[in-house]
């Protein structure tokens, strides 16, 4: 288009704007400016409907407030802070501008300050939901986990089903205690597979420090009627407010098959919009050959009182005849706290982090459909006490099937 054109196109475009603000009232501003930043994503145009909706309305605190947004998505820092200021100077009370302005802060790193203003907004709205939801992340980014997880309890008081409440509970309850022990048994029985049944123990150590959590265990497991040990260390670094990581590592001096010689994995956690949350990680097996990658992806969504995800396991046809897959759907529905729930799954295939089944990857190409449920009871402040039951139909023979059934138990002690 020649460069006439456009500049006359320019020139109308804003003429007819102008003439538009001319003649608009505060709200129609107001609702065009919406529409410049959420669907143009034109903040500029955005802004110049505010500035004159203003202009005719100047203690329309809702105009004001979202100018203030603006300003903090753009980085006009200073600006954001002075909108929001000056309507809470005339309506203490108002619960919108309160959030903005501690998001404000907050997404700065301003934690104090975030909490003072929070806690000033929460003297009017005790029971404000988007405030004490607020109040939670900030004393979470600041450490204070207890405190994060008792405004997190209070939030579900008020409203079991606030999701976003209950994806934070569950991010940060590693982190309320310090230490924690946990010791746990499974039984495993096969119909045909195998004559003798597995017996699967474990005792570890959990410590959280400044970077994250760190777990030291100790495996023991009598499988082929054979027995081993095998040590593990597991890591969850803190990365930012957005990401966190797992780190493992399992060694088993055996080489009679009961553990692989080696285990690793690794996985990058992301907290994401509208209580979401995914993964993408490695595995890594090696038994007395040749060593497994498997690549692992998950997808949660908290609902209400549910969350609910989708997994899957690749491994590529380096370390297979063919490129296999696992994959499994779960759901678990949470009472009252992250400690207190009910789920279940149902999946095809063997993963690398299913403790029961892990060894047979690469003995067999298996066909095997899977489904299992679980319970988790806090039965004081610092003890959870938790049980599973499983069931797995394998095809570990061409045409020849069996059933394999574990129950599980398990006891973790925090302080």
């Amino acid at each position: 288009m020649p460069i006439k054109k456009i500049l006359l196109l320019l020139f109308f475009s804003s003429t007819l704007i102008s003439a538009f603000a001319q003649e608009a009232s505060s709200d129609d501003l107001f609702k065009a400016a919406r529409k410049a930043a959420f669907d143009e994503n034109d903040y500029s145009k955005a802004k110049g409907y505010l500035y004159q909706a203003l202009s005719i309305s100047p203690d329309y605190a809702d105009i004001r407030i979202f100018l203030g947004r603006i300003y903090t998505w753009t980085k006009n820092y200073d600006s954001a802070a002075i909108c929001f200021e000056y309507v809470l100077k005339s309506k203490p009370d108002y619960e919108d501008a309160t959030v903005a302005f501690t998001d404000l802060e907050y997404w700065n790193d301003h934690y104090s300050i975030a909490l003072t203003i929070c806690d000033d907004g929460l003297k009017f709205h005790p029971r404000s939901e988007e405030l004490l939801l607020r109040r939670a992340k900030i004393l979470n980014a600041m450490k204070s986990y207890q405190e994060a997880d008792s405004v997190t309890r209070q939030i579900l008081g008020i409203n079991k089903n606030n999701t976003a409440a209950r994806a934070l509970q569950e991010s940060i309850k590693e982190a309320t205690y310090k230490n924690k022990i946990s010791v746990s048994y499974d039984y495993v029985y096969f119909d045909k597979q195998f004559a003798d049944p597995w017996h699967i123990a474990s005792v570890d150590y959990g410590r959280t420090t400044s970077i994250g959590s760190v777990i030291g265990r100790i495996n023991y497991a009598n499988r082929f009627k054979e027995d081993a040990v095998q040590v593990e260390v597991d890591a969850y670094p803190h990365i930012s407010k957005t990401f966190y990581s797992y780190v493992s590592m399992g060694y088993c001096a055996n080489d009679n098959g009961v553990f692989p010689q080696w285990r690793g994995g690794f996985s990058l956690y992301a907290n994401l919009p509208k209580s979401f949350e995914g993964e993408l990680g490695i595995r890594y097996l090696k038994f007395s050959g040749t060593p497994t990658w498997i690549f692992t992806g998950n997808l949660g969504k908290y609902y209400k009182s549910w969350l609910f995800g989708a997994r899957a396991y690749v491994t590529p046809s380096d370390y297979t005849s063919a490129v296999s897959a696992s994959y499994s759907l779960s759901a678990s529905y949470y009472f009252n706290t992250a400690d207190d729930l009910l789920g279940g799954s149902i999946g095809y295939g063997l993963s690398p982090d299913d403790r029961y089944n892990a060894v047979q990857i690469g003995l067999y190409k298996l066909t095997t459909y899977k489904a299992s449920i679980f319970y988790k009871k806090k039965i004081s402040r610092m003890n959870v006490l938790s049980a599973s039951a499983s069931w797995a139909n394998q095809e570990y023979l061409p045409d020849t099937k069996g059933n394999q059934y574990q129950i599980g138990v398990s006891w973790q002690h925090r302080f």
